[in-house]
Parts: structure tokens; C-alpha cells; sequence
């Protein structure tokens, strides 16, 4: 098994874990920069990065197979530990006929839903015993660490056995409670599809599918759910509302109606969230959370999707919130100025009324 060298990257991914930086972006002809609380700076008194440092990079992250499908298709996800800290999600990928690389850290210890702060509902999405549970949000938004952590919870209360298909592995879980087996695309399966086939004779209970990319793997995730697994999937949706949109129309006119039925009996949960700045500096989660209740069901199989966010709105007491009431909480907890809310909203006006004042 290939084992990365980071020797040559250690100056650059020091830097980013002493100033608590997610990301670090590398390219030919530009200076390495680092994102930190969302925003990239330039790492201070670096030249720009040349092609030779790139090559040298690549040369100890990437395998002699992995570096030739990297020269072939111009373009490569993986991932690889560092020391003992954390492991990196990485793309490298060319531009202007140049080497380049986009880093992501992923923390080794998984932070519990506690340190998150997830809502309530979040607790009992993951004693369900089947249905189908997206974590939702656009690229950057925590989604994969609400993942983690949720499956974290099952395998140290559940005695089921929990697998996960992902490209890259991110978080990596130890059994604990649970049995866990974690399949990377490309080295452990071909494909998406390929393994959620086999996941069915692989006698799973829980299953994370890192991202649902095509309708083949949309419709195999759903026949998962229904079948009396919990699944965990991810979409890159902006509401709870567009998420039930976004399934539908992966599939042609002729079968919406039939997985309008299967969404609606399958669905246990969507957790759209969004990361926002904080006063005083790091960032903050805000949630919108919709819920597989009776209602919900109704208006998913009847193709009322627009009514979706009322019911969201006035469902409260089921441990349902628009993201807009987070927003607002958070406002009133003095965590997040009423500006940074704003911009993170597609529905602004509406954060007064949650906030307990008035724009």
C-alpha cells in the first residue's frame, strides 16, 4: 500500500495548522495561500510557487499509477495522512498547462455533534433504523464533518455494522460499538454505482455515501433506504426545499412520479446547513432542518414542493427550523453580526422576525 511523503509540503501544512487554516491552495506562478475563516491570504514571505516544487509535491503524494492517471486526465482526488494531526483531501489538478493543488484538512479526531452544535434533531436522525438522511450545503460548508460525526454517534452507541463509500476516505472511524468498513472509489471499488450494488450483499445497517453524483446512484441510494437501511448522503443544495427538487430532477418526467413515492417513504431527515463568520474570529454553523413527517410526505409525493418551506418554518415543535430561524438565534446568542446573516440567506428579510429585531 502506497504511503504519502510529505516531507516537501511539512513548511507549508505546518503553517496552515499553526494558523488554523482549512485549505491550502498551490499553483505555478502564484503564492501559496491558506483559507482562514473562509478567506484566503497569501502565506507571508513565500515566493510563488514553480513547477519544479509542484512536480516535487506530486512525486511524494502520488503513487507512479496515481501520477500517470493524473497526467492522462489532468485531474486527480485523493487523500493522505499527515504526521500525526490530521489527514488532507487533495485535487490536483492543471491550469495553463501548469501544475496545481487544492488541500482540505480533515482534523483526525471527529468532533462530536455537541461540539458542532446540531439541533435536536440530529440525535434522533441517527437511532433511526432505516430511511434516508442528505446533509446538504454548498462546497466548503462542514458538510463531511456533520457526516462524521453523525456516524461517529452510531458506532459508539449502535451494534450495527456501518459502511461508508467515499471519494476520497475522509474521516477515517475505528469500530468501536459498531463494525465499521470505509470503501474508497477508485482503489476499493469502481465506481459509486459499483459499490452500492454490492453494498446490498454486504449486509450493512448503516451506510454514508459520500456524494450521490448521477441517477444511477441517486436511484440505488433510495432502493438502499427502502430496504431497511439508514443511509447518509450528501448533495450540494442551498435549502431542504431544493434538495427535494434536486432528486426529482435527476430522473426523466416519466419516472418523477414514481420517485416522488419512493423520496416521500425514504426520507427521514435533510440538514441544509451553512458556515458563517463569527465575531471575534472562527466560524459558526446555522441549520435548516426538514423532517420526514406525515405532512412533509404528503406534499413530496403530491409535487407541492413550493409549500415546503411554511411547513419547515411553522414545524418547531416537530425539531424543524428554516435556516433563517438558526440565523436568528445565533444573532440573539451575539455570535454572528446581522450583516454576515444577511449575505448567507436567500430569504434576508425574513431574519428580523427570527432575530428579535428589526432591519
Amino acid at each position: 500500500m502506497f504511503i504519502a511523503d510529505t516531507t516537501a509540503l511539512d513548511p507549508w501544512l505546518s503553517y496552515l495548522w499553526e494558523v488554523g487554516a482549512t485549505d491550502l491552495h498551490m499553483s505555478v506562478g502564484s503564492t501559496p495561500r491558506v483559507r482562514v475563516d473562509g478567506k484566503l491570504r497569501a502565506i507571508p514571505d513565500v515566493g510563488p510557487s514553480t513547477k519544479n516544487q509542484l512536480d516535487q509535491f506530486h512525486n511524494g503524494l502520488l503513487s507512479p499509477e496515481d501520477l500517470a492517471e493524473y497526467d492522462v486526465a489532468r485531474q486527480l482526488d485523493y487523500s493522505f495522512s499527515w504526521r500525526e494531526h490530521a489527514r488532507f483531501r487533495a485535487n490536483s489538478y492543471y491550469q495553463m498547462g501548469v501544475p496545481a493543488l487544492a488541500l482540505r484538512l480533515i482534523p483526525t479526531d471527529i468532533p462530536s455533534p455537541e461540539q458542532l452544535g446540531l439541533p435536536e434533531a440530529c440525535a434522533a436522525l441517527v437511532k433511526k433504523p432505516h430511511g434516508l438522511v442528505l446533509v446538504t450545503g454548498p462546497t466548503g460548508s462542514g458538510k463531511s464533518t456533520t457526516l462524521a460525526a453523525m456516524v461517529s454517534a452510531i458506532n459508539q452507541t449502535r451494534p450495527v455494522h456501518i459502511l461508508t463509500i467515499e471519494d476520497p476516505i475522509e474521516y477515517v472511524h475505528y469500530s468501536a460499538t459498531a463494525l465499521v468498513n470505509q470503501r474508497e472509489v477508485g482503489s476499493d471499488a469502481t465506481s459509486f454505482a459499483a459499490a452500492l450494488r454490492a453494498a446490498l450483499r454486504e449486509d450493512p445497517d448503516v451506510v454514508l455515501v459520500g456524494e450521490m453524483r448521477d441517477r444511477e446512484s441517486v436511484a440505488l441510494t433510495l432502493t438502499l433506504a427502502e430496504t431497511g437501511h439508514l443511509v447518509f448522503a450528501t448533495l450540494h443544495t442551498n435549502d431542504t426545499a431544493q434538495t427535494v427538487d434536486r432528486v426529482i430532477d435527476v430522473f426523466p418526467p416519466e419516472q418523477q412520479d414514481q420517485i416522488r413515492t419512493q423520496f416521500s417513504m425514504a426520507i427521514q431527515g435533510v440538514i441544509a446547513q451553512r458556515l458563517i463568520p463569527k465575531i471575534g474570529g472562527g466560524r459558526v454553523a446555522a441549520f435548516e432542518i426538514l423532517l420526514g413527517t406525515p405532512a412533509v410526505a404528503n406534499l413530496i409525493r403530491e409535487g407541492k414542493v413550493r409549500q415546503i418551506r411554511n411547513l419547515v418554518a411553522t414545524g418547531q415543535r416537530e425539531g424543524m427550523c428554516v435556516l433563517e430561524q438558526s440565523l436568528g438565534s445565533l444573532i440573539r446568542q451575539g455570535l454572528i453580526t446581522l450583516e454576515d446573516a444577511q449575505a448567507a440567506s436567500a430569504h434576508p428579510d425574513d431574519i428580523a422576525g427570527f432575530s428579535g429585531g428589526s432591519i
